[in-house]
């Protein structure tokens, strides 16, 4: 399997997109040694679905997250986390209400003075 830089995604088509995701769904079911058959009954699909898939059809995302999963491969969708971001000038806002310094203990209000 060859790795392609970022760039080059951009100029795939979608159809060589879905034959990368099928090798490397193929990839890392051979490294485990497993069969198709083996891989797609733990998956809970079909061995045809899975051979759709690593020839790069057309399948569902549902199937596709069976699968990463299946092949302990999960992780591949920690790019689709999002990460709120918080702007320069909403943090000097933020910093601005922050307090300074700690301020005094104040006495209960319904103990009475001895004084």
């Amino acid at each position: 399997m060859s790795e392609n830089p970022s760039s080059s995604w951009y100029a795939m088509s979608d159809q060589a997109l879905s034959r990368q995701i099928g090798s490397f769904i193929r990839h890392h079911r051979l490294r485990q040694n497993r069969s198709q058959s083996d891989a797609a009954y733990a998956a809970g699909i079909s061995r045809s679905t899975w051979s759709l898939l690593e020839r790069g059809e057309t399948v569902t995302l549902a199937t596709l997250i069976q699968v990463l999963r299946v092949l302990d491969v999960l992780h591949v969708l920690a790019t689709f986390t999002i990460q709120e971001q918080m702007s320069p000038l909403a943090m000097a806002r933020q910093e601005k209400y922050k307090k300074q310094r700690a301020g005094r203990k104040r006495k209960d209000a319904s103990a009475k003075s001895t004084w």
